[in-house]
């Protein structure tokens, strides 16, 4: 079942400004924060050059975009994901999909390859692999949605016809197309199953909780009109 969320939840699920998981996702690892304090340098260069070699003065515009270009090792990481987010928030409607897992299975994916030279000075590749779980989430109403992300140790407990939840997106009122989905989350599980964190999950699981709450107020009356 798909639950259709006001423009303002919607928003406050998917948040405008990086969260900290977000943050942290793309932090990344010591070789992409090498990448982007590269960046720092190759920028702090250039003002320097423009300032001090070429005698160009701009006051502060040149100051500004110096320190700015200086410090991109520290806010990149809050600019690409709150780009991401922009993207997800395009998007006119949503819907809250409150489903089981119909299937699930497990892949390796290539991730990047490295050039490196063995001991007898040949030129090796070597091919960077990872495992992701596939899981294909469904509904009473024949909808199905697959969503993909690494393997943790914490999946184990996903089984088949557990209760799970996720985001949807769309450009369509009646959410009749689907064009993006978020992470999963499995309540019996307390257990996300996540690439890139989009959701503020103290939100979601707000929202999941009071939809439990209102599905259990519903089941008494429906009990007493069957007994009439």
């Amino acid at each position: 079942m798909i639950v259709p969320l006001t423009r303002q939840k919607f928003e406050q699920i998917i948040p405008l400004i990086a969260t900290g998981p977000q943050y942290k996702y793309y932090w990344g690892s010591f070789q992409d924060f090498l990448q982007r304090l590269l960046i720092s340098v190759v920028a702090v260069a250039v003002v320097f050059l423009i300032k001090v070699i070429l005698g160009l003065d701009f006051g502060p515009i040149v100051f500004l975009i110096g320190l700015i270009g200086a410090l991109y090792w520290l806010w990149g990481p809050v600019f690409w994901a709150s780009m991401r987010n922009a993207k997800c928030r395009r998007y006119k409607y949503s819907g809250f999909l409150r489903g089981r897992v119909l299937d699930y299975w497990i892949t390796e994916e290539l991730i990047g390859k490295q050039e490196t030279v063995d001991n007898k000075g040949d030129l090796v590749i070597v091919e960077n692999r990872e495992k992701r779980i596939h899981l294909e989430i469904g509904d009473d109403t024949g909808f199905t949605a697959e969503y993909k992300a690494p393997l943790r140790v914490a999946y184990k407990a996903i089984a088949r016809g557990q209760r799970a939840e996720l985001l949807v997106m769309s450009n369509r009122a009646d959410l009749s197309t689907i064009d993006e989905i978020s992470d999963v989350y499995i309540p019996s599980r307390d257990l996300w199953v996540s690439d890139y964190p989009y959701v503020v999950r103290d939100f979601f699981t707000g929202v999941s909780s009071r939809l439990r709450r209102d599905e259990e107020d519903q089941r008494p009356r429906r009990r007493r009109r069957v007994e009439r």
